[in-house]
């Protein structure tokens, strides 16, 4: 395993002969010193990629004093923790606690014990160096917490929203809809004789259908749309702020394009398929919640489904009427 980078200081003094001093001290035991004579030099030294380890900080200064210079570096948020010791010859407890206000970490007076800030410095170091392995660590839970999220409301095998993710997001856009009285509709479809996919070339074949037709709804649909997988063959495709005849507009020509797609699979094998959809929209006398919307849509593909496929069918329309009456007549007969 390498040696670990030399920690880097940053002696800020407007006296010359103290930096020098300081310098070999502290470069005798292993550091690297960068040196700035007064604090306007020092806060760009500070700002620069990437920024010292640790800060030995005079307090009298002309420009800008020690005080000012730890308290814009302690109030900017964008920096790491920076240790910031301050040194002065005004042995006095006010001045100590001024600069403890101000954000300073520790504090030495001048003339400087050496053992007693060679201890502070690795004290503070030893400090920085836990904070930076927290920090770190609660960078890397955040991105796995991230990637948990996203696992847990995605589709594995598509990569689109899964069924759980789907409702939770429709439940959203319902409320959205009915607060600001925007139309909601949902059109929901289905690969017609799926089945036959995955018994006359493998379910792999029928794999890759599945990706390359859910990849096929998320590039028709708008960026503000939600594509999710409802279950085996079946997709759904959330339309905020779409009326029921522009959404069956959208699910016609989304049928076109799955009519005229190549589905690839194999060793560069194709095949063709055709969908069914069903359509469905919120304001609706008989659409009150999200799961009746649902319905309404899956109730429409039934149809579309029964009456021929590749067709689209939408919910209380003449069609889905028409075929709901004479169903219920042959029923009762």
């Amino acid at each position: 395993m390498p040696d670990e980078a030399p920690q880097r200081i940053l002696v800020v003094d407007d006296n010359a002969d103290n930096i020098q001093l300081l310098r070999a001290r502290l470069e005798a035991r292993g550091y690297i010193v960068e040196e700035a004579a007064d604090g306007e030099v020092a806060l760009e030294r500070v700002f620069s990629n990437p920024p010292p380890d640790l800060i030995l900080l005079d307090v009298m200064m002309p420009k800008i004093d020690g005080f000012e210079v730890v308290r814009r570096i302690k109030s900017d948020e964008s920096l790491p923790f920076i240790p910031v010791i301050m040194q002065t010859a005004l042995d006095s407890t006010e001045s100590m606690v001024q600069g403890l206000d101000a954000g300073a970490d520790d504090y030495v007076s001048k003339p400087v014990n050496f053992r007693e800030l060679d201890a502070r410095v690795k004290s503070l170091l030893r400090i920085k160096g836990l904070q930076s392995a927290l920090a770190q660590r609660e960078r890397e839970l955040s991105v796995a917490n991230a990637q948990l999220r996203v696992m847990s409301s995605t589709d594995v095998l598509t990569g689109v929203a899964n069924r759980r993710s789907l409702e939770e997001r429709l439940h959203d856009m319902f409320e959205h809809s009915i607060r600001l009285h925007e139309p909601l509709s949902l059109v929901m479809c289905d690969i017609d004789h799926f089945k036959r996919v995955n018994d006359d070339f493998g379910h792999q074949a029928g794999d890759a259908v599945l990706q390359q037709f859910a990849k096929l709804l998320q590039t028709e649909a708008r960026e503000i749309d939600r594509v999710g997988r409802y279950g085996g063959e079946e997709f759904v495709i959330l339309l905020p702020g779409t009326v029921l005849d522009a959404a069956v507009t959208f699910a016609d020509r989304l049928r076109h394009s799955v009519e005229r797609a190549e589905f690839r699979y194999g060793d560069g094998q194709t095949l063709h398929k055709t969908m069914s959809c069903g359509v469905a929209a919120w304001p609706h006398p008989l659409v009150n919640d999200p799961e009746a919307l649902i319905k309404a849509a899956d109730d429409a593909l039934y149809v579309a489904k029964e009456t021929g496929r590749n067709r689209v069918i939408r919910f209380d329309g003449r069609e889905f009427n028409e075929h709901t009456a004479q169903t219920e007549a042959t029923d009762a007969a």
